[in-house]
């Protein structure tokens, strides 16, 4: 299975929405494993009030952090799955 290849500044901006379609921000940033390469996290930016009531991780300045695993799709928006998040 051949994975297609996104450029970074491709996603920054997109619009983060759940499966379900309710809005969680937009990517602001991308956190990444620096031995392996491996994407971690996804930083939100814009996050609505729906999000903040989530339980997310956060980063150490209290920017909200999508897990990338969560990831179902990615074109006009970035889909995650709602139930990967809780």
């Amino acid at each position: 299975m051949q994975t297609e290849k996104i450029p970074f500044t491709a996603l920054i901006g997109k619009m983060i929405v759940t499966k379900e379609g309710k809005r969680l921000g937009f990517v602001k940033d991308l956190l990444f494993e620096t031995r392996s390469g491996e994407l971690i996290n996804i930083v939100v930016r814009d996050a609505t009030p729906y999000t903040r009531n989530l339980n997310l991780e956060r980063t150490t300045g209290r920017e909200l952090l999508i897990p990338y695993s969560s990831i179902i799709a990615m074109g006009d928006f970035l889909i995650v799955s709602e139930e990967d998040l809780i």
